[in-house]
């Protein structure tokens, strides 16, 4: 018997399981694929493990593949690093659009994957960066999902761990366990839990519940059904405060039944921006708009354009500045959300750590109109102190020092109607429904229509400057449309066009398309 004939017998050509769990960080994916190769270990076959990192955070999810076989004696397994397209047995997907990305790569296939997902989303960069609503279609990854594989295990696995304590590789693994498609059981996957020492009895909570919803989907759905919504409080109802309820009365008392809900939630936006006497001054400004909207006809309309107003008006007043985000990074409630989003515990400590990047415009935005006005005229001055101030900083709020700093900016709102920035925003505000006061006689639905873009402005530094620039652009195009009975429906594509990308490509074609109509 030859050498290479003794070394081919050593290898065994069974074909093993292959698994790809698909998992972002945080997601315990690591942990997920080190119990299952350690149950595999504990049954007496052979396994291994590897993982491949993506891109970054959200641009690529971590997928980590293993093969296990049990082996025959004196012979060793052949296992793979990497995953095959048409070649997985099981994919385990930790969020639902990761799902769709398995399916994509080949990972998936009829004949062979049952695919176990959680349904929840984690919306990646490339959705949240639009600047109108880029979330992708998760219906098409449900089409997708019933075709190309052979077996489907779906519910929102993140929801259910989180119910027990635990995150969410607990309840993949108990769905693993309860699709019936590894030959162990039970006893060997709880095995595995505890034998990783940590978060024991949340763990295994997690995965008793995940293995009965995939063992029985069908009792699932009636017996962990979602709880109805608790009833909303009435936006009209008097919330005890004597000069908020004023206010409320003013609303109730003044304006059309079709307004006031939008105009209660307008009005408690504006004075948690700022105070009492700024919505005041809100429901002062909606009740001379509603009284055009009254003289353009706008009864017989339902008042849309006054319901609008409301709206967007309360948005436009209650702009986002470096006094607001100070505030909202301070409060009470933010460190409470927090808490509670990441799990702390007992006596456990946050600290939050916030990464600022101030440039010198947001700076001189909180000066006084005047100061502000003087340093800008001086732009050798402002770039010489923007190489100080425009820089990234990792503030950690649960520090004395970067708090209190905060803190301090917060306390800037009591002269926030004074600044540069309040007077600019101010400015705007008026030109905008100056604008659409004009065009109300003429073309009704189309002034409607240019209060809605507001929406296009929103954010603060860069952010806000491009929202505003796309939103002067398309309100460009009004004097072309007014005349027009379809004037509203290219304005509405102007819009919507512009919340289609960042750099504003497509408005600059559907700029062109109105253009051409007048030619």
């Amino acid at each position: 018997m030859t050498r290479h004939e003794t070394f081919a017998q050593a290898l065994s050509t069974d074909r093993p399981i292959t698994i790809a769990i698909l998992a972002m960080g945080g997601q315990g994916g690591g942990v997920l694929a080190d119990w299952i190769v350690g149950m595999a270990e504990a049954q007496g076959w052979t396994a291994q493990s590897t993982s491949v990192p993506g891109v970054a955070q959200r641009t690529g999810a971590t997928i980590y593949y293993i093969e296990m076989v049990e082996a025959p004696d004196g012979a060793v397994p052949i296992l793979a690093l990497m995953p095959t397209p048409g070649d997985v047995d099981v994919v385990l997907a930790a969020e639902f659009m990761e799902a769709g990305r398995s399916i994509l790569r080949g990972l998936v296939t009829p004949d062979r994957t049952t695919l176990i997902a959680s349904t929840h989303r984690s919306y990646a960069v490339a959705e949240k960066q639009k600047p109108g609503d880029g979330a992708a279609d998760p219906q098409a990854v449900v089409r997708a999902a019933r075709v190309a594989s052979k077996r489907v295990i779906a519910s929102d696995l993140d929801a259910l761990a989180a119910r027990h304590g635990s995150v969410i590789s607990a309840a993949l693994f108990g769905s693993l366990a309860g699709a019936d498609v590894l030959p162990f059981p039970r006893e060997a996957f709880e095995g595995a839990i505890r034998a990783g020492g940590k978060g024991v009895s949340a763990s295994l909570a997690a995965f008793s519940a995940a293995f009965d919803r995939a063992r029985h989907p069908e009792a699932h759905a009636e017996a962990h059904a979602e709880p109805p919504a608790p009833a909303k409080p009435d936006p009209l109802g008097d919330v005890g405060h004597a000069g908020y309820d004023a206010l409320l009365a003013r609303v109730r008392a003044d304006f059309p039944a079709e307004a006031q809900p939008l105009l209660a939630a307008g009005l408690r936006k504006v004075v948690d921006f700022q105070d009492l006497a700024y919505g005041g001054a809100y429901l002062d400004r909606m009740r001379d708009l509603l009284a055009a909207d009254r003289a353009a006809g706008g009864a017989a309309q339902g008042h849309a354009f006054g319901t609008a107003c409301a709206k967007y008006l309360a948005v436009a007043m209650a702009y986002d500045d470096v006094i607001r985000v100070a505030d909202l990074k301070t409060r009470a409630s933010r460190h409470e959300r927090v808490s509670r989003e990441v799990g702390v515990k007992g006596e456990e400590i946050l600290y939050t750590t916030e990464f600022m990047h101030p440039r010198m415009e947001e700076v001189i935005g909180t000066m006084p109109a005047r100061l502000g006005r003087w340093l800008e005229a001086r732009p050798g001055l402002v770039r010489r102190l923007d190489r100080v101030v425009s820089r990234g900083r990792r503030v950690r709020t649960g520090t004395i020092r970067w708090y209190l700093t905060l803190y301090a900016v917060a306390g800037l709102k009591r002269m926030r109607l004074k600044t540069l920035r309040h007077s600019r925003e101010t400015a705007h505000i008026d030109a905008w429904l100056g604008r659409a006061l004009e065009v109300l006689p003429r073309n009704y639905a189309l002034a409607v229509e240019m209060v809605g873009c507001r929406r296009l402005v929103k954010g603060y530094s860069g952010t806000h400057a491009r929202g505003e620039a796309k939103f002067d652009r398309v309100l460009s195009a009004v004097p072309l449309l007014v005349a027009r009975e379809d004037g509203a429906d290219w304005l509405r594509r102007l819009k919507q066009a512009a919340l289609m990308d960042e750099e504003g490509t497509a408005l600059d074609g559907a700029l062109r398309t109105v253009q051409s109509l007048a030619d």
